[in-house]
């Protein structure tokens, strides 16, 4: 059948399983947008306050679901404005495919109206990205997009569409949804790596987003719990293992639990699974894991040997790798490594608890406990972000939803309307602070317009809580630009985009306050007013080990 260019994008969308897409339009796109129109009983497009939400929506989405996640955008600074949300998902390796329009084939390099080179901007921060050139190609580009935004390591494509390739008329052929590819894994030494966790006396699992990327977590608590091996997680894996679930000893890193951090420096063996030794967790790579011999288990070949360098390694999908592991695994007990375990939980930090103020592991707490284990939560970036990631009661792998990599204030609220879209029967909670809200508050508009009933907690300290907490810890407290004094109410800003809020000083208050937002049907912000010096705590500096570790 003979089509134009954005009939063709969009019949190719629908091909790959597509039915939800985020954006906004322009000029560049209008093409596009129009088709939209045409398909919109097979298409829902959600269109945020800007492109950088709508970015992240399309992040959030991917992370609920394990689908790839579409966003569009027109040229120039719409186009400019996706790299935030691109980048956040490149670090963190979010399939997603990013469609921008630009100037027609001939006004490219002209100088413009609205003209950018959004490929060359673009291309640190993707793993491909295609400038369309023919509308003959256009189909099989956005195939392509897709199985390498899907395929190994995940992680976003851009499209870059000039506006007469949107026009132009071509045949479409139809064709099956493509199939992402993994690399076969490479086991050559499998039984060795076997047999020295068989033999070890101190084993030790670190493990990252890998996991729950590839949906491992099932094998892996197969060989935790049949090996005996405690294990700790990264931010990006929260969730994979139950809060309470034997052996798991936590968050592990710069806040992450003494215990966790101890069991690694003391570890014979330590197994690093789909993770990257990234620098909040190995902070001193001489030292990190340095009684270990360390086996590294990753898809992308290029983080063996990147940061620290493993006595091991072997290259695959994780739920790959660890089911062929497992075949030669044997039953174990450690009970004198346990026994030292339980005495480094003794010195696990914990928060007293209050009744006249609220303290954020409480706010945490009262919010997880009324929300449910089936709620989804997403988190900006600060103080906030760590807390939820150690006090949350995670039970499921896709519902903590956090920017880690790229450490993006302004991230959660994109990204929780993307994740309540994805997961309309779930409930979304957005976990934020007043410097990341004032950052990408305008989405709140977004989520009144598609009556989305996100759940937003503001931890409000009235500071950029972990800015001042370095200037406090590190600069002999001199709180440069770190104390703005804003004067935002947020309940007013609430009600005034149309939804609701409440101010809460107290556990009791915002136990009514949550409640109350289960139950409506639009967005809630919840002020929880929280003192400035609370800390993020246990803190292991910057280059410095576990017998570092700050906890007061």
């Amino acid at each position: 059948m003979i089509l134009n260019g954005s009939e063709i994008l969009v019949n190719v969308l629908l091909e790959q399983g597509v039915d939800t897409v985020f954006g906004y339009p322009g000029g560049a796109v209008l093409n596009i947008y129009d088709a939209l129109y045409k398909y919109s009983d097979k298409i829902h497009h959600y269109m945020t306050a800007h492109e950088q939400g709508a970015a992240h929506a399309a992040d959030g989405y991917a992370r609920a679901t394990g689908k790839t996640g579409v966003v569009i955008a027109t040229s120039g600074p719409g186009a400019t404005n996706l790299v935030t949300g691109i980048a956040t998902a490149y670090m963190d390796s979010v399939p997603m495919v990013a469609i921008t329009g630009n100037v027609p084939t001939q006004l490219i390099g002209c100088d413009s109206f609205q003209e950018v080179y959004i490929a060359g901007i673009t291309m640190p921060i993707t793993k491909h990205n295609f400038v369309v050139r023919k509308v003959e190609e256009l189909a099989d580009i956005v195939r392509e997009a897709f199985k390498i935004a899907a395929s190994g390591r995940p992680g976003p494509v851009l499209i870059d569409i000039p506006k007469d390739i949107t026009a132009d008329k071509t045949t479409y052929v139809p064709a099956e949804k493509v199939v992402p590819q993994n690399p076969r894994p490479r086991l050559k030494n499998i039984e060795e790596i076997a047999g020295l966790i068989n033999r070890a006396e101190r084993p030790f699992i670190y493990f990252g987003g890998g996991v729950r990327i590839s949906g491992a977590g099932e094998e892996l608590r197969e060989l935790i719990m049949r090996a005996d091996i405690p294990a700790a997680h990264t931010l990006m894996a929260a969730g994979v293992l139950g809060y309470n679930e034997k052996n798991n000893l936590g968050l592990i890193g710069m806040h992450g639990c003494y215990s966790a951090n101890a069991a690694a420096n003391r570890a014979d063996i330590m197994l690093a699974i789909g993770t990257r030794f990234s620098d909040r967790v190995a902070l001193n790579t001489e030292k990190f894991g340095h009684n270990s011999r360390i086996v590294h288990i990753d898809i992308d070949p290029s983080e063996i040997n990147k940061i620290i360098v493993a006595d091991y390694s072997i290259t695959g999908d994780v739920k790959e790798v660890l089911t062929e592991l497992l075949k030669y695994i044997k039953p174990r007990k450690h009970d004198d490594w346990t026994a030292q375990i339980a005495k480094w939980k003794r010195d696990d930090y914990m928060p007293e608890d209050r009744e006249d103020i609220l303290r954020p592991h409480q706010v945490i707490d009262t919010t997880c406990r009324i929300a449910g284990e089936d709620a989804i939560y997403v988190t900006d970036v600060g103080q906030h972000q760590l807390w939820a990631a150690q006090y949350l009661r995670h039970v499921k792998p896709r519902n903590f939803l956090t920017s880690g990599g790229l450490g993006t204030m302004g991230y959660g609220y994109g990204a929780a309307l993307g994740a309540q879209t994805a997961c309309p029967d779930k409930t979304v909670v957005h976990f934020t602070s007043d410097g990341s809200l004032h950052m990408n508050m305008n989405e709140l508009c977004t989520a009144v317009s598609y009556k989305l009933p996100v759940i937003t907690v503001i931890l409000n300290n009235a500071v950029l809580g972990m800015v001042r907490q370095w200037q406090g810890v590190f600069y002999d407290r001199r709180f440069s630009s770190s104390e703005p004094e804003r004067k935002t109410d947020y309940v007013a800003v609430a009600r005034a985009f149309g939804g609701e809020g409440y101010v809460c000083e107290t556990p009791a208050e915002l136990e009514e306050a949550m409640k109350k937002a289960v139950k409506a049907d639009g967005p809630v912000w919840i002020d929880c007013r929280i003192d400035r010096e609370e800390k993020v705590l246990p803190m292991i500096p910057s280059g410095q080990t576990v017998h570092d570790t700050i906890f007061k």
